[in-house]
């Protein structure tokens, strides 16, 4: 009982961790966003709208929809961070394992010889001893335990630091997620826009190819000039190539799309559809939550409590370690008899080790992992102010080109006005064919500048969701409890059992 009772002090200290306790520090955080929401579009709480895994449900196309649901089934980048993150997990139950004695069982036997004539008959069977030429058999049981004690807190700040590393590994698994989602969307709505582009040009060939009809037949009645021919020609023959050209564009996001979903490019085929022509609404917040709904940002946040842990890692280098070892078992002969009372063998034993000199190796340790720590806090706030730097860009990119939209639908219904009005003055001999030309080349630059405003329009809406943080939040994080788990040593004791 005294034996026992003397480590208990030991024990007791144990319980302490040196090293400075994590709290995390302030990040430039404004009151409110500078970019006020586009008009119609509302302040909301947290995910209001937004799906907190499908977000792209918002835009209602069941095509996208399809696709977005694939990345987390097939996306190899997606599936590196997964990896990471059982690596960080298994680090952790790596370090926890050090908490624990190790415990080895080892059986043994030696035979020896203590002089005489060796026989075929001295060594009759396993168990069992010959006095036939002095050979001896000698049979041993024993267990060994050896625990490095943690008085100072090292392998718990090391824990401290793994479980903060495995929720960053985490927050990283979320953000890859949202990437790979946001840039598939991205490309969705680039691949729809060359659709509604192949379409317009097409339209447009159409309408050119008439027009080119029209001047052929003025040409033939002798009311014009071959020069208006051939340029309506040269018109038509320009759109046509540029209708070409958008199939360039449109295969490469349909490539760039397969890939996001794990296939090659030749195992995807997207049918032609149209851009969409409304842009949802999206709930915003206010700016002190974006720090609980970024990936990125907790993964930042969560990378200062890992340095931060390693520099307790690193005080305690300057306390002794302290190591217990024990040992019991049997050791006799024959074997039938070994486990008795008689053949008992045990020891105890502890021990302290202190450095006393090391020409400055643990003061640079320590100043080293502060400066690591410090540069976690740097790169935080960073993270955080491109975080709110994101929001307020796609913000102030929507609310302007909502005021361009409206204003560029205006011109294109200015522009087909003037195309027809140019039209019926050329058949009418009032115009030269120039006007005509004019007219169409403006009209259809209109067409363009409106579609191109709108597919912006869509791809700042899933911008500003991603840097949103697209309803994800820092709940969906793994708890520190949840990762130190005593279950999983268990579970890993009884699988090296069996």
């Amino acid at each position: 009982m005294i034996r026992r009772l003397a480590w208990l002090p030991i024990v007791a200290l144990s319980a302490c961790s040196v090293g400075p306790d994590y709290q995390r520090p302030a990040a430039p955080v404004p009151a409110a966003f500078k970019e006020a929401p586009p008009a119609g579009w509302k302040f909301g709480t947290p995910m209001d709208a937004i799906d907190k895994g499908a977000w792209w449900s918002i835009y209602k196309d069941p095509e996208l929809d399809r696709l977005e649901r694939e990345v987390d089934v097939s996306n190899q980048t997606l599936a590196q961070a997964v990896a990471a993150y059982a690596e960080a997990q298994a680090v952790v139950q790596e370090a926890r394992g050090q908490l624990f004695p190790t415990i080895s069982v080892t059986p043994g036997m030696t035979v020896a010889n203590q002089g005489g004539n060796f026989s075929s008959g001295g060594l009759i069977s396993s168990g069992s001893v010959s006095r036939k030429g002095g050979i001896t058999n000698n049979y041993s049981l024993e267990a060994n335990a050896d625990w490095t004690v943690d008085v100072w807190g090292k392998i718990r700040r090391t824990v401290e630091s793994d479980v903060a590393g495995a929720q960053a590994s985490a927050a990283d698994i979320a953000n890859a997620r949202l990437s790979a989602q946001a840039t598939l969307a991205i490309d969705y709505f680039d691949l729809r826009a060359a659709d509604s582009l192949q379409k317009l040009l097409d339209d447009t060939v159409k309408q050119y190819a008439r027009a080119l009809q029209i001047t052929q037949n003025q040409y033939d009645a002798g009311t014009a000039a071959k020069s208006d021919v051939l340029t309506a020609q040269t018109q038509l023959q320009t759109t046509q190539a540029q209708a070409i050209n958008v199939g360039v564009a449109r295969a490469q996001y349909e490539h760039a799309i397969a890939v996001l979903t794990g296939h090659p490019p030749a195992d995807l085929t997207i049918p032609p559809g149209t851009l969409a022509t409304t842009i949802p609404q999206i709930p915003t917040t206010v700016p002190a939550a974006l720090l609980e709904r970024r990936p990125d940002i907790s993964a930042a946040e969560r990378q200062m409590q890992q340095q931060n842990a390693l520099i307790g890692v690193a005080i305690a280098a300057y306390y002794p370690d302290v190591s217990l070892s024990a040992l019991y078992g049997y050791t006799g002969n024959p074997i039938g008899s070994l486990i008795q009372l008689a053949n008992k063998v045990w020891s105890i034993g502890g021990s302290a080790a202190e450095t006393v000199f090391d020409g400055g190796i643990r003061s640079g340790q320590v100043a080293s992992a502060r400066a690591v720590y410090d540069q976690a806090v740097a790169n935080y706030r960073q993270v955080v102010l491109t975080a709110f730097q994101g929001v307020e860009d796609n913000l102030s990119g929507l609310r302007i080109l909502q005021d361009q939209a409206s204003a560029e639908d205006a011109a294109v219904a200015s522009a087909r006005q003037a195309v027809q009005i140019a039209l019926n003055e050329y058949l009418a001999g009032t115009q030269a064919y120039t006007t005509v030309i004019t007219a169409q080349t403006t009209a259809l630059s209109n067409e363009e500048s409106e579609l191109s405003i709108r597919q912006t329009r869509l791809t700042d809406s899933v911008a500003l969701i991603e840097a949103l943080g697209g309803g994800w939040d820092t709940t969906q994080l793994p708890s520190g409890d949840s990762l130190r788990d005593t279950s999983l040593f268990w579970t890993s004791v009884s699988s090296h059992i069996r």
